[in-house]
């Protein structure tokens, strides 16, 4: 299923977008294209679109699995605009996620549950958005992975996370809303923009008028925003990704400066769902 553009893909496929869970895959360069649509397509989306330029290229196998879209992710704003473009076709109620290539999508119980199964139950709570914690993975030793990207030999941080609470225009803290910290961006900050420091991301939000994604990852509407609804405690989901590892392994500001991300709170990512629950870096909520 390959189209000639967004427009083309938008003007021909609208079914695709009628309930979703859609997953967005935006490919930034062609490190872990594969993986990142396999594991996508086995969590179970309704349909899974590879938004990547045309001189990249995709296995075989998945040819027919995903929607091939050409796009340039450079620049970043490039990506806002077409989440916002994917929103206004959608059907209102469609559930929508977004992600970037060496991401991986990680919620409570996901071994044995799809993603539609949690978004279902997550439905029925009367949300409309989860939130999500992007998880910084890296590689080492860097010296026989310099790009800081192996699935085999991926590593996350167990502690160091914080939160700080997210004030509006006139210095006022927003409801339920928090800026999340922590991982490779919190260790290496000096060679991370101010902007790209946070980790948490609304990835997974349902399509509705007038809703707009905004270039920090969030939404016009402030309820979407929220960790949690007033009463309890909702189910927030982790993005396992290499993008930020990779990102620093390839600039060459900090590339020399960076000969291991590893430190004492390092552990092995043992891509499962229960190591993130155990570590307090999802939240399974009242789903059980």
């Amino acid at each position: 299923m390959i189209y000639t553009s967004l427009d083309d893909f938008l003007s021909t496929a609208k079914s695709v977008l009628a309930k979703g869970p859609v997953a967005l895959v935006f490919v930034e360069d062609d490190v872990e294209i594969a993986t990142t649509l396999h594991h996508h397509l086995q969590s179970g989306f309704s349909d899974v679109i590879a938004l990547m330029p045309s001189t990249f290229s995709l296995a075989y196998e998945l040819q027919d699995k995903v929607h091939r879209i050409p796009f340039d992710c450079t620049p970043t704003t490039q990506v806002f605009d077409a989440i916002n473009k994917i929103i206004r076709a959608a059907t209102p109620g469609c559930w929508l996620y977004y992600c970037f290539n060496a991401e991986y999508l990680f919620y409570p119980f996901c071994e044995t549950r799809s993603v539609a199964e949690m978004l279902t139950f997550h439905s029925e709570e009367r949300r409309d958005a989860m939130l999500s914690y992007v998880i910084d993975l890296y590689a080492d030793p860097l010296d026989q992975i310099p790009d800081a990207v192996s699935l085999e030999h991926a590593y996350l941080d167990k502690s160091g996370y914080y939160a700080q609470a997210r004030h509006d225009g006139n210095n006022q803290p927003h409801d339920r809303q928090l800026d999340f910290f922590g991982g490779v961006r919190w260790r290496f900050e000096e060679h991370i923009p101010a902007a790209s420091r946070k980790i948490d991301r609304i990835a997974l939000f349902r399509a509705k008028p007038g809703l707009e994604l905004r270039d920090d990852h969030t939404f016009n509407d402030q309820e979407y925003n929220t960790f949690a609804c007033p009463w309890h405690h909702n189910l927030t989901a982790a993005i396992c990704s290499f993008r930020i590892a990779k990102a620093l392994k390839r600039n060459p500001g900090s590339r020399d400066q960076i000969h291991s991300f590893r430190w004492h709170n390092s552990a092995p990512f043992e891509w499962n769902s229960r190591q993130l629950l155990d570590l307090g870096l999802m939240e399974p909520g009242q789903w059980f």
